[in-house]
Parts: C-alpha cells; structure tokens; sequence
C-alpha cells in the first residue's frame, strides 16, 4: 500500500511537470490548427503525385485488436487499448494498425485473446474496398510467450496478396501515386519462424522501429521517447519507419492497472509533445505516431503535421 501511495505522487508530480510545460511552451507547431472533414479518405487529399512514403506522420493505434478482448467489466479493463474495431478505427483516420497473434491465429494482449485474426484482415480488405487511395501500414506480431500461427506468412499472402506493397527499400522514397494501385504495406514478426525474405510481399520487423519504454510515469515516459526520437536521423536518411507510441504502461506493483486511466496520463499531452520536438529541431524525424484510445484530435495532428511537411 506505501509503494501504491508513493507511486501515485510520483504521478501527480509528472503530470504537474507536463502541465507546466504547457503553460510556459504552448502548443504551436506547423500544421497544428488542421481540423480534417474526411478522415475516413484524408489521403485522398494529399498531392499523390508529390508526397512520398516516407514523408507522410502516420497516425497508429497501439494494441489495436483489444477493442473486444477478455470480458467487459472483469478481465477487459486490464488489456483494452482501443474503443472500436479495425475497420472504425480506419474510418475515423488510423493507418497503421498494430497487431498481436497467437499460434491458433487469434488476437491477443498478454495472456487474453481476442477474435480470430480473419476479422482483423476483413476489415482491411472491406476498407481498401471502400476507398481509393487511402494507404495501411500493417503490423502484425507473434505476442510474447506463444508460438508462432503455422504458415502465418503465407496465410497473409493469400489473403493480401493483390494489395500488398512488396518489401523493396526503392518504397521509402516512392510517391503515393507511383505505390497505387498496392496499398498495404503488411510486416510480419514472428517469434521463431524466418523472418520475410528481401522482395517478398511481406515485411520483415527491421522496418519498423521503436523504442518502448515500459512505465506508467508519463514525464518520464515523455522524456524518453524524445530522448529517443533524437537518436533516429531525418525521414529522409533512413529506410524503415520509426515509431513514438503516447501511451503510459499499468504496472504489476501499482494498484492502478487497468490501461485506460493510465494511459490517460499522458494522451492529453500528444500536442505538447509534437510541439516541442519540432521545438528542438527533430520534427522531420517524427513517422509512426501512436496512441491508445485513438480520438479525432490525435489524427488531427498527423494529418496536419503530414500536410505541413509536403506543402513546403
């Protein structure tokens, strides 16, 4: 119960911090004032014959299969990072999706599983279906302590395969236009199996990088992804995506830890935090932007950051 009291004016004193560097620093930043009317086709209103892969700020959901996992009220509480379902969450904006797969191909958060994985594809089909141009960068991993689904990579194929951007370093510096009529870019982690062989239709995981720091403190959780946003040179210097997840983590030793009051910590400061990495001069490093709980504000500042970035 001391460690529980503790942490909690741990917290309290990290948020004041964040607070206080919203009233000295303020939000400004290019393209902060963007409010989009479409965000189910917002890339459908980029200049597609001049943005590049490599230049758009994808706005992500993290864990982004848990709209429905475990059992409401009981066990949900402790492993739902999202609200909606795939297919919503790329109507309200999201393109990059994050998934996490078992070896009986259901998807999972830790120890709870969710539906089958299909439905996770479905909804990525039924979506490409239902727009023109809107691009997806597609995660999907072998989650911590299971085996890797049998076949997973040609399952994948046989399902995408017409969408699928194949693995070639060449995309990075690729317009949109040029990418069409392709519009998935699906990278595949597995646990054992091998991992997607250069020019496959499937990605291999050192294409997308990130830096997780596993904390439910949100100054400190703040600080370390912009110490770590700096070690990454410019967009324009390096093929793979990197990716800054705005997410607090609940902790085992804290009584508080169920995700949505955590993370709540530090998703209001998704602003602040763009606002000072351009502050510092990185802002032609930010790529992947991810959250829990995706809401339109946070789309908002991807989409304006992407229309400010190619507009000059």
């Amino acid at each position: 119960m001391g460690n529980h009291f503790s942490r909690q004016k741990d917290v309290a004193n990290e948020i004041r911090q964040l607070t206080e560097l919203l009233k000295s620093e303020g939000l400004d930043f290019p393209g902060c004032d963007f409010e989009t009317t479409q965000p189910r086709e917002w890339m459908n209103n980029l200049d597609l014959d001049n943005v590049k892969l490599k230049d758009v700020v994808w706005p992500g959901s993290h864990d982004s299969a848990t709209d429905t996992i475990g059992i409401p009220f009981i066990s949900r509480p402790f492993a739902q990072c999202q609200s909606h379902s795939i297919y919503k969450q790329l109507e309200h904006g999201v393109r990059v999706i994050d998934i996490r797969v078992e070896q009986n191909r259901c998807v999972c958060h830790g120890i709870l599983k969710g539906y089958h994985v299909q439905r996770v594809l479905n909804d990525v089909k039924r979506f490409l279906q239902d727009t023109k141009v809107e691009f997806i960068i597609l995660e999907i991993r072998t989650e911590y302590g299971y085996e890797d689904p049998t076949n997973f990579d040609t399952y994948l194929v046989e399902e995408l395969g017409e969408n699928l951007i194949p693995q070639d370093e060449k995309a990075f510096d690729k317009t949109l236009r040029e990418l069409l009529p392709k519009r998935v870019l699906c990278i595949w982690k597995p646990r054992k199996a091998p991992a997607p062989a250069p020019g496959s239709l499937l990605w291999s995981s050192n294409y997308i990088k990130d830096n997780w720091t596993d904390v439910d403190l949100p100054y400190t959780k703040f600080q370390k992804n912009m110490e770590h946003l700096e070690k990454h040179g410019p967009v324009g210097t390096r093929k793979y995506f990197y990716r800054v997840e705005n997410t607090c983590t609940p902790q085992p030793d804290n009584a508080i830890v169920c995700v949505k009051p955590v993370t709540e910590r530090i998703k209001p400061y998704a602003r602040l935090f763009v606002s000072q990495v351009h502050k510092k001069g990185l802002g032609d490093r930010l790529q992947i932007f991810s959250s829990d709980f995706v809401d339109l504000d946070f789309i908002n500042v991807c989409i304006g950051l992407t229309v400010a970035r190619t507009s000059t």
